[in-house]
């Protein structure tokens, strides 16, 4: 008699969208690990969770095209089950259903413990820290707070991630060490909101306190800050940086825009006078801090004055690193019942312009580079080049330093001294000292 053999589900979970939707998939797969479940992050297997996003149209498409292709792999009997998550089914989930009905279930960015249920696996409380990561094995992302209670008109965040909710200092400390003891050497904190940060827990603001207790963490040499808000940033932090040569001289601040009309109508809560003042005071305080921002152009009643003057104020602060979306009119925010005046063709040329000039000051400023000695850390061998960052760059984002490997051997993950020999826009050359 033949006895039918039981095949061993593997799951395999898709991320796709920011960090912290990396960060989520991390935790869902400590989760299911913790569980003794064979999971694996996109790579084959017979169960599907795919972690949405649900930010701006274009990730929305990605979110559902990549749900539609895993529903026909279930048809096709590639794959048994497909479940999905994220922020797109946090804020569509009845439409999903109904358009999507071949999934097996839907859950939302608060459901882990429902999602480990449908997974066969308990959610384990005690597991603070414990996660999988996906990343190289020398930086990690370290999220501090969830939500966001900003009211910026353009955004739909609060209505998938709700209000703002800082984790207490002593847990991601926790979670930081165990990092630490995996060979994590660079954390990069994120949140929606990291300026907020403590606020609802200490009744202050208290990213600084939060950056003295990491930089105590043993193994970690580079601690970066991502996403703060202008309005209401803790001054503190700069001291911090200053003081503390962990704590990277880096902020990415995503500021938006700069007319004050469109500031006002997108419930920024600044001016084009106080930002400017703001980021004239990160300078003076860290001199060679370098500032990462993001940019929206196209957003309702944007004329060529407004654009005009976010292109030559984007010529006068001279950001390290910019980035540019064209504005993505979004359901039941409040920036949605205004009129989408501002054609794909117009938002598209403004992107481009914004970008051009950023290319050409980003080249300038490489140029400087030039001759000068940096610490760099290893992420990754590409062809005949090992690929590394200094503390001004970010993962994915930034620029990058290639360093000759038919000349170098380097290891991934450990730091090297180099200097650099040559320039491009986005891209460093350099030769390794020790």
């Amino acid at each position: 008699m033949r006895t039918k053999t039981l095949k061993k589900n593997k799951i395999n979970v898709v991320t796709l969208g920011c960090s912290k939707n990396v960060y989520d998939s991390e935790v869902l797969m400590g989760q299911l690990k913790a569980n003794n479940k064979d999971v694996v992050h996109e790579e084959e297997g017979n169960i599907v969770v795919i972690n949405t996003c649900g930010f701006i149209n274009n990730a929305k498409e990605e979110s559902v095209n990549t749900i539609l292709e895993y529903v026909k792999k279930k048809e096709e009997g590639d794959v048994d089950k497909v479940f999905v998550t994220g922020c797109l089914s946090e804020r569509y989930k009845p439409d999903l259903v109904k358009e999507i009905p071949d999934v097996d279930e839907y859950f939302g960015t608060t459901e882990l413990p429902g999602l480990l249920k449908a997974l066969g696996a308990d959610y384990k409380h005690e597991l603070i820290g414990e996660r999988l990561t996906t990343t190289p094995k020398n930086y990690a992302y370290l999220k501090i707070a969830e939500g966001c209670d900003r009211p910026c008109s353009f955004c739909a965040i609060p209505l998938m991630r709700g209000k703002h909710k800082s984790t207490p200092i002593e847990e991601i400390v926790t979670e930081a060490e165990k990092l630490a003891a995996n060979g994590v050497k660079e954390l990069i904190l994120i949140a929606q909101d990291l300026t907020y940060y403590g606020l609802d827990l200490y009744k202050k603001r208290n990213l600084a306190e939060l950056l003295e207790a990491l930089v105590k963490v043993e193994g970690v040499e580079w601690i970066r800050l991502h996403y703060a808000f202008p309005t209401g940033f803790p001054m503190d932090v700069l001291d911090v940086m200053n003081r503390e040569p962990k704590v990277c001289n880096y902020l990415d601040i995503p500021l938006q825009h700069i007319s004050d009309a469109i500031l006002k109508s997108m419930r920024r809560g600044t001016t084009k006078e106080k930002t400017t003042a703001l980021l004239k005071e990160f300078r003076a305080a860290v001199p060679d801090m370098t500032i990462r921002t993001t940019l929206i152009v196209g957003y309702p009643g944007e004329t060529e004055e407004d654009f005009q003057t976010l292109k030559s104020w984007v010529q006068e602060m001279r950001f390290e690193r910019l980035g540019c979306f064209t504005y993505s009119h979004e359901e039941n925010t409040h920036a949605y019942n205004l009129e989408d005046d501002v054609t794909e063709e117009v938002k598209i040329d403004r992107a481009n312009q914004i970008m051009e000039i950023q290319s050409q000051i980003s080249w300038e400023l490489n140029q400087q580079k030039i001759g000068q000695e940096f610490k760099v850390v290893i992420d990754r061998k590409e062809g005949n080049y090992f690929i590394g960052r200094t503390e001004f760059d970010s993962p994915d984002v930034d620029n990058e330093v290639l360093i000759d490997a038919t000349k170098t051997y380097l290891k991934t993950g450990e730091f090297s001294t180099v200097k650099i020999i040559e320039a491009e826009d986005f891209d460093l050359y350099a030769e390794v000292l020790n």
